[in-house]
């Protein structure tokens, strides 16, 4: 079997020889690699704007969780009273604190 450059390069060069079929294929790798606005970009892009958004979401909840707490503790004198009591373990002169603190089994 004898090969020559004839029959090893001749379906490639049919392809380049296609003006249309080498100008698809030329702007499409150019769209996928090295355009400035590439799919591979676009892709990672797409990626962080997803996360983004559910971060955004995550603390848009959390938020409205801390101005509900907020409203409820600046409501009442005995609200912000307990508050400090549980965070803070804040306690009347007379009083004494017993700290209980559950673990899993």
């Amino acid at each position: 079997m004898k090969f020559s450059f004839k029959t090893i390069w001749q379906p490639l060069y049919l392809l380049i020889r296609n003006k249309y079929l080498f100008t698809i294929i030329f702007f499409i790798v150019w769209v996928v690699f090295f355009d400035t606005y590439n799919l591979i970009d676009r892709s990672h892009n797409l990626k962080e704007l997803r996360e983004l958004r559910k971060d955004k979401q995550f603390f848009t909840e959390e938020l409205d969780m801390y101005q509900q707490q907020l409203s409820e503790l600046f409501s009442t004198r005995e609200q912000l009273e307990k508050f400090a009591r549980e965070q803070y373990l804040m306690k009347k002169d007379n009083e004494d604190i017993f700290v209980i603190i559950e673990t899993e089994n």
